[in-house]
């Protein structure tokens, strides 16, 4: 690899030995490699506008799944609307919805749905987690009320930050069902399986015991440096990705959570998701997860006016999925392979840069929004933080390496592309941030883009908009106004303006419909935790700061996540709110209601009182 960043061979070679000799296996594992290059370009364009194009591989999949998997997926679903409908009367269901479920009328009819989960730390994770389970057909409670089976229909799903902790943990772990993601599974019997996510070791000092956390920091910083010494350039992000590694990636157990010996996830990577025998068998929905980019060169004007915002919705949003990383904005509006991220020429590639661990740890790293100089001590853990500046400037040749060191650093391979309008065109290194903070904390994003052609879109929003925790829209502000400069790239339907109208009118309290007259954008079905469902204690708006959870917080929330996707709009029924008993059918009037446009039907029974019921308009 040609880098600034690469450091003397002599150096590089004799320090990079002794890690090995010394065993450091993770330090090994994690550090990226040299490799020769693919005999496909680099780079790929990915068009604009009607002219966007998927990679031939995402093609492929998702061809093959929508041929394969989702007719099936869409009739198990269909089965458990009819079975969860009052008095078991299927026939309340107007007979265009069972046709397109089933395939009866046309088997190219089916829905094209994507789901996106918000950021928002653990909290996002878990509550997210739970919705997931309320759409899991694997789920005999979710069967039971008739939203069971919606996420193995989904063609997509996106995450960002804490989402994307639980987009990639559930896609690297083979797609286990949300209890088992989270907590593990009793079948767990090898050193490489997933443990669960071990919530209860804090993301920050795992232990209270000094000479415990010690050698876990130490651990830390020996999995870095392997990289640091292949002459990468890292950052704060590195750490962050050991951290989550050991809770979110194959390879750590609670019983060897401190094993030094174990590589805890590293080399696992991003793209070898495509390993995986339920991705190979097409079997879950195709995983991606974005984030943004700081730039010396960025648009300041075009900041959303919102909360703890530190980046313009003009720079760009990249994505990464299990075959690219890249953009659909028209401004860069390209991809590079996966496999080979940290390749800036075609000379000398690399392989090993996609991380998992550092993947999620660059959709959540938000270090940049704490002000932080290389000396502060901000974060909680600064013994690690000073150790490991001291780690990086011992081995700084140029004076360079410190800098950005609060964000994710990724060599460019986007360098010469889309000169007039790529704002870092000329950078050699991208630095990358936390995927919320332009606003858009629900990745809808990559799920808008014109190529990929959802007619459906699920938006699970924990954001904490409000003072007391509880989402109120502002993310869907967000995507509009920031759609509203890439009209032909990424089509959204009209949303309110602001969150006072969100607050006003109690859109966040419960499901809510978005664009549904409207067929020239997708579909929007709004999940917010806006509040605690059917009048219980309030247990979801916990702090995004929170970094450590006992099981029975976490089965508290999930529970309460599971009602906030199957609630409905609540009925007063003896002065205490109860489930809506037609949700069922309204959420499937609402997957299929593109679909119902396309074939020229119109609304027809209980799918025209839904709409006026769960639209907003």
């Amino acid at each position: 690899m040609v880098s600034p960043y690469t450091l003397p061979l002599f150096l590089v070679l004799s320090s990079y030995t002794q890690l090995v000799t010394g065993q450091a296996a993770a330090a090994a594992a994690y550090a990226p490699v040299v490799t020769t290059c693919p005999t496909t370009p680099l780079v790929r364009n990915a068009g604009t506008g009607s002219s966007q194009a998927l990679s031939p591989s995402e093609s492929v999949y998702i061809s093959s799944r929508q041929s394969l998997i989702l007719p099936g997926a869409w009739e198990a679903y269909l089965s458990n609307v009819q079975a969860s409908l009052p008095g078991q009367n299927a026939t309340s269901l107007p007979q265009y919805v069972s046709d397109i479920l089933s395939g009866a009328s046309n088997t190219s009819g089916y829905p094209t749905l994507g789901i996106a989960t918000s950021g928002g730390g653990y909290r996002a994770a878990i509550v997210g987690a739970g919705i997931l389970n309320a759409l899991d057909g694997r789920n005999a409670s979710s069967a039971a009320v008739g939203t069971g089976g919606v996420l193995q229909a989904a063609s997509y799903l996106a995450g960002l930050s804490g989402g994307s902790w639980l987009v990639t943990s559930l896609a690297q772990a083979d797609f286990p069902t949300i209890p088992d993601l989270v907590f593990g599974s009793p079948q767990v019997r090898g050193v490489g399986d997933f443990g669960g996510w071990l919530a209860n070791i804090s993301l920050e000092i795992p232990t209270n015991d000094t000479l415990i956390d010690l050698a876990y920091t130490s651990d830390l910083l020996t999995e870095v440096s392997g990289k640091l010494l292949a002459g990468f350039p890292v950052s704060f992000t590195d750490i962050w990705a050991r951290v989550l590694s050991r809770h979110f990636v194959n390879g750590t157990s609670a019983a060897a959570f401190f094993d030094s010996s174990l590589e805890h996830g590293a080399g696992i990577t991003f793209s070898s998701i495509a390993n995986v025998s339920t991705f190979r068998s097409f079997l879950q929905p195709f995983p991606i997860i974005t984030a943004d980019t700081l730039s010396p060169y960025e648009n300041t004007s075009t900041y959303f006016d919102g909360i703890d915002i530190f980046v313009p919705l003009t720079n760009p949003i990249y994505e990464f999925n299990v075959y690219e990383m890249g953009s659909f904005d028209p401004t860069l509006a390209a991809f590079t392979p996966m496999q080979y991220l940290g390749s800036t020429n075609e000379l000398f590639c690399v392989t090993g840069f996609d991380q998992a661990s550092f993947m999620m740890a660059t959709s959540a790293s938000i270090f940049n929004t704490f002000n932080l100089t290389v000396r502060s001590h901000v974060v909680c853990n600064s013994s690690l933080i000073e150790d490991f500046i001291s780690l990086v400037e011992a081995h700084d040749q140029n004076g360079t390496l410190l800098e950005f060191i609060d964000t994710a650093r990724v060599p460019n391979p986007f360098q010469g592309v889309a000169k007039e309008t790529f704002i870092d065109t000329n950078a050699t290194v991208l630095t990358l941030v936390d995927g919320g903070e332009d606003g858009l904390s629900v990745p809808l994003t990559p799920l808008l883009a014109k190529a990929r052609g959802l007619d459906v879109l699920i938006a699970i929003d924990v954001d904490a908009d409000t003072s007391d925790g509880w989402a109120a829209g502002s993310t869907l502000v967000a995507t509009q106004q920031r759609s509203s400069y890439y009209p032909s790239a990424y089509p959204f339907p009209h949303v309110p303006a602001s969150t006072d109208i969100f607050l006003a009118e109690g859109l966040a309290l419960h499901p809510t419909f978005f664009g549904c007259n409207d067929s020239s954008t997708p579909f929007l079905i709004y999940f917010a935790n806006g509040g605690p469902p059917l009048g219980q204690a309030p247990l979801t708006n916990t702090s995004a700061d929170q970094v450590v959870y006992a099981a029975d917080e976490i089965d508290g929330m999930l529970s309460q996540a599971f009602d906030i996707a199957t609630q409905g709009i609540p009925l007063e029924v003896n002065g205490a709110p109860v489930k809506d008993l037609e949700w069922p059918a309204c959420l499937a009037c609402a997957l299929v209601d593109r679909a119902r446009s396309r074939a020229e039907i119109e609304r027809a029974g209980v799918c025209v009182t839904c709409m006026e019921r769960y639209c907003w308009s």
